[in-house]
């Protein structure tokens, strides 16, 4: 499972670098985020502390910030705040007496995602909030329902292919108790946001010939 969202992030980061109008790689690199959505919805359940997991995941936003910016968005914050941000939200939803009540965390949350520039914004902490209380194909048609949604308003068209590791996850349970087994080392899972990004910002430099202009007054402003 791990090694699938890492290759298909990396696929979807070569694709977005080197040939932005080659599509192919785009589609492939949709299977990445659902699968790191659902590993935090795990990490979560199965932590022996929350808040050495948030120290974690800050951590390494913290350390991919930079590289994410020369590699891919030099005015954006990278996605690993966009998890932090969810899993703090996760964290304060348990304490609720109430579902229901969570409404009055996420919304706020998603409201203030929509605005900052994160990646994936508000529509991360959505399919979070999905892989964590939905089961079966409740689990399939919320995704589904909210990649419909974003085509809609905001035309993710090749973000209709996010369902399919979805549809693994709900359907699929024995092939994916057979993946999950196959983990990676720690150190590799943790640190391989950053690291690739790192090395495909070098690459881009090289085969650009420059590195964007880093916009630190939108990123500073959140």
């Amino acid at each position: 499972m791990q090694l699938i969202a890492m290759l298909t992030m990396l696929i979807d980061h070569i694709g977005y670098i080197f040939f932005p109008q080659e599509l192919g790689w785009r589609y492939i690199g949709r299977i990445a985020f659902p699968i790191y959505c659902y590993a935090l919805v795990q990490g979560h359940l199965h932590t022996s502390s929350k808040s050495k997991y948030v120290l974690r995941l800050l951590a390494i936003a913290l350390v991919a910030q930079v590289p994410f910016n020369l590699a891919l968005d030099p005015g954006g914050l990278n996605v690993v705040f966009t998890l932090l941000l969810s899993e703090i939200v996760l964290i304060a939803m348990d304490k609720l007496p109430r579902p229901w009540m969570g409404l009055f965390v996420a919304l706020p949350f998603a409201a203030a995602m929509d605005y900052v520039p994160l990646d994936y914004n508000a529509y991360g902490l959505l399919l979070v909030l999905i892989f964590r209380y939905a089961r079966s194909y409740k689990l399939v048609l919320a995704h589904l329902a909210l990649n419909v949604i974003y085509m809609l308003y905001y035309g993710w068209t090749v973000q209709m292919l996010s369902v399919l590791p979805t549809l693994v996850i709900a359907y699929g349970p024995a092939l994916w108790e057979r993946l999950q087994k196959r983990s990676m080392p720690r150190l590799v899972w943790w640190s391989f946001y950053p690291a690739h990004l790192a090395v495909l910002a070098v690459i881009r430099f090289l085969y650009f010939g420059e590195l964007p202009e880093l916009d630190w007054r939108s990123i500073l402003a959140v």
